[in-house]
């Protein structure tokens, strides 16, 4: 059995994903990429093999895909994240049309077909207020752990409306309001209501089609995706997988390179 895999290396978070022949995920793996970005990745490699029980030679190819793909130096090749999220999204979710993958510090808005091939896409790599970034400087100014913004948001009963759209003053912004004795919860639906305000802008530009998968590190947010779906007045696809999904993306293309270079006597053989 050979085995294909895929590390994404993301600015805040690096994933590794293995699957099998029939593309079914063996192995992940989910670790803070830090300050060393190679490192971050032997190790995802690493913890996914071991979950796996898989051994190293017995991995065929790896790509790398995100920010620090040209990083992942044990890699074959690389492929930029775009695509791997597209490819990722439509294999978990086959009629996927639009992707928004949400990370630490940018959103993308995707348009895929049928096969997983982009059409088109917009980022917001110039400001970060509509990403994980954003959240964070809530995080921060309320002092509240980053997995619990989400769950506190959807307390809210009066969402408090932000006005700015820009992380460097989002944190004096939430600050502000709560000197006027406004509730964390309100202030925090607010942050999320702002954050799918300018999703959905960017999902525009590149064409919101019936059925949208959510991916990205953000789609673990309850709070974010309640958000996107109210603004958008659509349900989104939310996996477990979802975090994984540039991985898994990657891990696919690897597959591709693995069946491509097999003899028409040896695919007969594996069939």
């Amino acid at each position: 059995m050979a085995y294909a895999a895929g590390v994404d290396v993301g600015s805040t978070q690096t994933k590794a994903i293995i699957i099998d022949e029939d593309a079914k995920i063996v192995g992940r793996a989910l670790l803070d990429t830090g300050a060393n970005v190679i490192q971050a990745a032997e190790d995802a490699f690493a913890e996914a093999l071991t979950e796996g029980d898989i051994n190293r030679d017995d991995v065929k190819y790896v790509i790398g895909t995100g920010y620090g793909r040209y990083r992942v130096t044990f890699g074959d090749s690389q492929v930029t994240e775009i695509s791997c999220h597209g490819r990722g999204a439509v294999h978990l979710f086959p009629n996927t049309r639009t992707v928004v993958d949400m990370g630490g510090q940018d959103t993308k808005a995707i348009s895929v077909t049928a096969d997983g091939e982009i059409t088109d896409f917009c980022m917001n790599d110039k400001c970060a207020a509509g990403t994980g970034r954003f959240l964070g400087a809530a995080s921060a100014a309320l002092d509240i752990p980053l997995d619990d913004l989400g769950p506190v948001s959807l307390q809210s009963t009066k969402p408090i409306k932000i006005s700015t759209t820009c992380t460097v003053f989002a944190e004096s912004e939430v600050l502000a309001w709560i000197g006027k004795g406004k509730k964390i919860e309100d202030i925090l639906w607010g942050v999320h209501k702002s954050i799918a305000s300018r999703s959905a802008g960017l999902m525009r530009r590149v064409g919101i089609e019936d059925e949208i998968t959510f991916t990205g590190g953000v789609s673990r947010n309850q709070g974010m995706v309640k958000a996107l779906e109210d603004r958008l007045e659509k349900k989104l696809n939310i996996s477990e997988d979802c975090h994984y999904m540039g991985a898994l993306g990657a891990a696919m293309f690897a597959l591709d390179n693995i069946l491509a270079a097999r003899t028409p006597a040896e695919t007969g053989a594996n069939s």
